[in-house]
């Protein structure tokens, strides 16, 4: 079949782009923006010259979907192929390279033919440090965005698979933000709020970690895979149109909220609410404020110190006392925080100030005790560190000095009186040039 018989597909709504399909592809899955793609092309002008050929050069070509790296053909034209699909892409000037070209090979005002074979693509990475632990696969486009907000309730039917065997599927109703506390996991809440209906690859850190889940016999360190179906979401908070008042309104729920999921013990949830009030009270500054933004920390403080996250709570501490630079349990809690890294020193500075702040306070006179032992522990064992460390270099330098020359006149007997007075003679005699009789 030639390309004139083929039945051509307009992809850009005016003809600028037209497909037709040599080969179709496996599946309904297509490459979504941001994934990158691998395929071979083989492009030629109308009269039929080849001008450029990953397939001559026998490397496939890779490029990242939607950013911008190729002629807009390419884009809008790869963004529709199945995997393994063949297909002949036409493309008018303007959507090539335009009244300029590409010289030498490529004349102004030229209309283009590739060849085209989708050989795979990877996933777009929609993970938080962009390290590619949540790798997402569009399964359906929709112009329609009804992408949730954190607060708005959502509806969403989801399949978990490890090693191709289902080990999860429900539907499932919650808020956004707090899936955790029905079960989600935190790599599946991220997609669901960048997806309509996708597939995503979920390594350890927003999965199930290193202890995995003997539940779902999912062993530790294991990459799991999802797809999520957004069934409904309401209209979410638009912060930016909320008065200084509403945000504080907004803060107090968050901060009941972190308080209702401390006391469940699901302390990651609950820092995640705290942060949230906090956030609402950005550009607050009123004494009200001051003191939820103050309030909602500090209970982060403890959630930290519950989960051990010292060096997070110690953070958290210098942000209260920013606001507060004399809150006796914030500077105590930073003494411990101080303590369990083995900031010893910063630590004691902070017990002491507690205690110029509260004479009476025993607990803090009790962390001081404990701070100048660890300090005299650290130090005693650096004076071993570096004794041992002089000893060794001692013992180095003795077995490097070079052995005593032997006396010779040891075994000519004893030097006595005469002996020398006669050198003496002697040398007078030389240098003097006297010859005794």
């Amino acid at each position: 079949m030639t390309a004139t018989e083929l039945q051509k597909i307009d992809i850009s709504g005016d003809g600028g782009v037209q497909k037709e399909i040599l080969k179709e592809g496996n599946g309904d899955e297509t490459a979504c923006i941001g994934c990158t793609v691998s395929l071979h092309y083989t492009g030629r002008l109308t009269d039929g010259t080849v001008f450029d050929s990953s397939v001559d050069r026998g490397e496939p070509f890779e490029f990242e979907l939607g950013k911008g790296s190729v002629i807009k053909a390419f884009d809008l034209g790869v963004a529709t192929m199945k995997l393994g699909e063949k297909c002949y892409l036409t493309c008018a000037p303007n959507y090539a390279y335009g009244a300029a070209g590409s010289p030498p090979s490529i004349p102004p005002d030229s209309t283009l033919i590739f060849e085209l074979e989708m050989l795979g693509w990877k996933g777009k990475d929609i993970s938080p440090e962009q390290d590619k632990s949540i790798e997402y696969y569009v399964l359906e486009k929709s112009d329609k965005r009804r992408s949730p907000k954190d607060g708005s309730s959502v509806k969403v039917h989801i399949t978990g698979k490890y090693d191709g065997n289902v080990f999860e599927e429900r539907e499932v109703q919650f808020v956004f933000g707090e899936g955790s506390d029905v079960g989600i996991l935190d790599g599946v809440e991220i997609a669901i709020g960048k997806m309509v209906l996708g597939r995503i690859k979920i390594k350890p850190t927003y999965a199930f970690g290193v202890k995995g889940c003997p539940e779902h016999n999912i062993p530790p360190n294991a990459t799991v895979e999802y797809t999520i179906k957004l069934i409904d979401c309401e209209k979410g908070l638009e912060d930016w149109k909320l008065s200084d008042n509403e945000r504080l309104e907004q803060a107090k729920i968050y901060k009941e909220k972190g308080t209702t999921y401390f006391k469940k013990q699901d302390y990651p949830l609950a820092i995640k609410m705290y942060k949230k009030c906090v956030s609402f009270l950005e550009n607050n500054s009123d004494n009200e404020s001051n003191k939820v933004k103050v309030a909602a920390i500090s209970n982060q403080v403890l959630c930290y110190q519950k989960t051990n996250q010292e060096h997070a709570g110690k953070q958290a501490c210098n942000e209260v006392l920013e606001l507060e630079p004399r809150n006796i349990k914030i500077l105590y809690r930073r003494g411990q925080c101080n303590l369990a890294i083995n900031e010893c020193e910063e630590a004691l500075s902070d017990f002491q100030y507690v205690m110029q702040l509260d004479p009476s306070n025993k607990a803090a006179q009790n962390q001081i005790l404990i701070c100048k032992r660890k300090i005299k522990e650290a130090n005693d064992k650096e004076k071993k560190i570096y004794a041992n460390m002089f000893s060794k270099l001692a013992a180095n330098d003795k077995q490097q000095e070079p052995e005593d020359e032997p006396d010779i006149l040891a075994k000519c007997g004893e030097w006595t009186d005469e002996d020398t007075k006669r050198e003496v003679d002697r040398a007078f005699e030389r240098d003097n040039n006297i010859v005794m009789i």
